[in-house]
């Protein structure tokens, strides 16, 4: 059982710094051309950018069915991968871009330290001059409390 927690531990967290990197080298890279109509305002639902969500989907369902039968390392890290994308779905569409407007604005000091880093992430729409590429994992400064 740790064995299992500890992959599933290991898939969230490959998760967070494989992303960073796709986000930042990637997505603000050769496939901005996807990336981009999700800094783009929109009316429809859906966006282009969506797909990498299937992708990394994707990946985690085959990792479970490849880890099915033995319950291995696989199916695990799969779990964590899938974790994550629950997190991801969470966190950044329904608190942050409000696709679905499930729940307020968010109080928590760490969720409004994402929120923050998200919306500096996209004061720009342009492939360059973006910041804060991470979900989970965010620079210092947007923790840090408003003077009021």
């Amino acid at each position: 059982m740790i064995k299992a927690i500890g992959f599933i531990a290991l898939g969230f967290i490959v998760m967070e710094f494989s992303g960073w990197l796709i986000h930042k080298y990637l997505m603000h890279g050769p496939l901005w051309m996807i990336h981009k109509t999700h800094h783009q305002p929109s009316k429809s639902f859906f966006e282009l950018n969506d797909l990498f969500s299937l992708l990394f989907g994707s990946i985690a369902v085959v990792l479970i069915f490849l880890g099915l039968e033995n319950l291995d390392y696989r199916f695990w890290m799969g779990i964590g991968i899938s974790l994550y994308g629950v997190l991801y779905f969470f966190l950044h569409d329904v608190l942050v871009h409000r696709r679905l407007k499930w729940f307020d604005r968010p109080k928590n000091a760490f969720l409004k330290g994402i929120f923050k880093a998200h919306q500096a992430h996209h004061k720009t729409n342009q492939k360059e001059d973006a910041v804060s590429f991470g979900l989970f994992v965010v620079p210092r400064e947007y923790f840090k409390q408003e003077e009021k």
